[in-house]
C-alpha cells in the first residue's frame, strides 16, 4: 500500500473536515430519527475503524471481534449499577479496560497460530464470551440487562454531558469518531504503524531485521479491542440495554463486512463502509420502497454487496481513487513520456 504525497494527505484532511462538518450540521437540519440513525451509524464505524486496525493495517483477520464491542456494553452497564456515582469520567475506562484486557488474553493465545486457524480461535474466544452473557446470571440471559442509572459527565459540579438526551449524546459520539480516526491516522504514520506494514507485507523479513513481531501484533490486538470497547460502551449508553447479540458472531461478520465494503486498508473507508452497509440495512428494511419484499431485506443487501465486492474490488474508497487517477491521466494527456534510463 503506497502512502499518499503531502498533496495527498492535505486532501484527505479537507475532506474529512467537510464530513465532520456536515455530520454536525445533522441535529440541525434533521430531525430525532435523523439524530438517532446517525449516531448509531458513528458509533458503528468507531468499532469498524477498531477492526481496521487489525485486518486493513496488520493483517490479522478476526471473527471474534464483537467479544470486545459487547464486553464494553456489558461492562458500563454492570459496574454502572453497582456505583453510587455511575461518572463517566471512571465508567468508560473501565468498560474500555475489560475489553482490552479480554483482548490480551485472547491475543496472547491467538497471536500462536495463523490463517483459519487464527480466524476459528478469535472466534471461539468470542462464543466462549457469548454463552458467558447468554447462559449466566452475570449476563441477564438472552434478555440482556438495562442500564438503570444513567452516567453523566460532570465538573466541579457542572454537567457537562447528559446522556439521556439525544443531541449531546450525538456530539460526543461525533468527537469521539473524530478523534478516534485522528489518533488512528497519526499511529499508522508513526514507526509502529510503519511496523505494522512491514510486518503484514512480510513478516519473516520483519523478523530477519529484528523487530519482535508478535509484541506489535499483540500490541495491535489489545488497542483494535480497546477501541472496540470504546464503541461497546458508546451503544450501552446510546440504547440504555445491552445483549448476548452484542458478542454473536454474526455481528462480527456484520463489521467484517462494513470494512471490506468501504475498503481494506483505508480509515476513510472503514467509517464509509459503516455508513453505506448500515444505509443499505435501513434501504432494503424500507416497506415504503420495497412493500412486502422487505421482510427479505436480507437478500437485497447480500446481492447489492457481491455486486459491490465484484465491481469494486478495491472498496467504495476506491472510487474516489479511480476518480484521481483518470483525473491525472487527462492533466497528462499530451505529455511525452522521459524514457525509462533518463529518469
Amino acid at each position: 500500500m503506497l502512502m499518499p504525497g503531502p498533496e495527498g494527505r492535505r486532501n484527505g484532511l479537507l475532506l474529512a473536515l467537510l464530513c465532520a462538518i456536515m455530520l454536525a450540521l445533522v441535529p440541525l437540519l434533521g430531525g430525532a430519527f435523523a439524530v438517532d440513525f446517525v449516531t448509531k451509524i458513528m458509533i458503528l464505524a468507531i468499532f469498524a475503524l477498531s477492526l481496521e486496525l487489525l485486518v486493513g493495517q496488520a493483517g490479522l483477520v478476526s471473527f471474534g471481534h464483537a467479544a470486545f464491542f459487547g464486553i464494553g456494553g456489558y461492562a458500563t452497564v454492570r459496574w454502572s449499577s453497582v456505583a453510587n456515582d455511575a461518572s463517566l469520567w471512571w465508567l468508560a475506562p473501565v468498560a474500555i479496560a475489560s475489553a482490552a484486557l479480554y483482548a490480551l488474553l485472547v491475543g496472547a493465545l491467538s497471536l500462536r497460530t495463523r490463517g483459519v486457524y487464527f480466524i476459528m480461535v478469535t472466534l471461539a474466544f468470542s462464543q466462549m464470551a457469548y454463552y458467558v452473557a447468554h447462559d449466566t446470571p452475570l449476563g441477564g440471559g438472552s434478555d440482556g440487562i438495562y442500564l438503570i442509572a444513567r452516567p453523566s459527565l460532570a465538573v466541579a459540579g457542572v454537567k457537562l454531558l447528559a446522556i439521556e438526551r439525544a443531541v449531546p449524546l450525538y456530539y460526543a459520539v461525533l468527537f469521539l469518531l473524530v478523534l478516534v480516526f485522528a489518533f488512528l491516522a497519526r499511529l499508522l504514520r508513526s514507526p509502529f504503524g510503519r511496523a505494522l506494514t512491514g510486518i503484514r507485507s512480510n513478516e519473516q523479513r520483519m523478523r530477519a531485521l529484528g523487530f519482535s513481531t508478535l509484541h506489535y501484533q499483540l500490541a495491535a490486538f489489545v488497542l483494535s479491542g480497546a477501541l472496540a470497547g470504546l464503541a461497546g460502551c458508546l451503544f450501552a449508553l446510546k440504547d440504555g440495554v445491552v445483549n448476548p447479540e452484542l458478542l454473536a458472531w454474526h455481528q462480527s461478520g456484520a463489521v467484517l463486512i462494513m470494512i471490506i465494503l468501504g475498503g481494506l486498508g483505508s480509515l476513510a473507508g472503514a467509517v464509509l463502509g459503516a455508513f453505506a452497509f448500515v444505509g443499505l440495512q435501513e434501504f432494503f428494511q424500507s416497506q415504503l420502497v420495497f412493500g412486502d419484499f422487505a421482510k427479505h431485506w436480507q437478500l437485497g443487501v447480500g446481492v447489492t454487496i457481491i455486486f459491490c465486492v465484484l465491481l469494486l474490488p478495491r472498496g467504495l474508497i476506491g472510487v474516489a481513487a479511480i476518480g484521481r487517477s483518470r483525473r491525472g491521466h487527462i492533466a497528462n494527456a499530451g505529455v511525452p513520456t522521459m524514457p525509462r534510463e533518463i529518469e
